[in-house]
């Protein structure tokens, strides 16, 4: 039995709530709300969960190490529980280069300029791990990229990201019983 460790990026506090940069938590406690798994044991500079999705022991993990030190936490559970990397780990993030509640599974590649990928990337020491990007959206011209994925979506968008954080928990159970793949064939459509 293969067991996965799936992390949701984001930022603790409530002032980060409902955060463009917060999509990573948002799926993480879409997916936990499905799989009836209790996110709330601090552990590994972590909020963590185990249980199991798809038949498979996972473990959701919300790091309280800020979205730019997500390596750290990253590279300490894979290390504790010897989870490969490249097939055992998905990392949830938001994406500025994707249209809002739009998803993009990837096995590999670069962080795209995302802090959290940055830091994940630096740490492992490569860039081959599975991700599941949810779009938030272009920033608007003369914006600060900071102030906009720290920002709230409007209520139409919101209404689009939570239908993507529940294609994204599909995706998780989709990646996890058939591999990345078949998830990408089935989630990277140009719908």
């Amino acid at each position: 039995m293969t067991m996965y460790i799936i992390v949701g990026l984001g930022n603790f506090g409530k002032e980060y709530n409902n955060t463009r940069h917060n999509i990573g938590f948002d799926i993480i406690d879409r997916l936990a709300e499905q799989e009836g798994i209790s996110v709330l044991e601090k552990k590994h500079r972590a909020v963590i969960g185990k249980g199991s999705v798809a038949g498979q022991k996972c473990i959701l993990v919300k790091p309280l190490t800020y979205m730019n030190l997500s390596g750290e936490c990253v590279r300490e559970l894979l290390d504790y529980y010897k989870v490969d990397e490249t097939s055992g780990l998905i990392v949830l993030s938001d994406d500025v280069s994707l249209p809002v509640g739009k998803l993009r599974i990837r096995k590999k590649g670069s962080a795209g300029g995302h802090n959290g990928l940055k830091n994940i990337i630096a740490h492992l020491g490569h860039d081959s791990f599975i991700r599941v990007r949810a779009g938030v959206g272009e920033k608007p011209a003369h914006w600060d990229l900071a102030d906009y994925v720290l920002g709230r979506f409007s209520a139409p968008e919101r209404k689009l990201m939570d239908e993507a954080a529940e294609r994204a928990a599909e995706a998780i159970r989709t990646i996890i019983e058939q591999g990345a793949d078949a998830a990408m064939n089935l989630f990277n459509s140009t719908k």
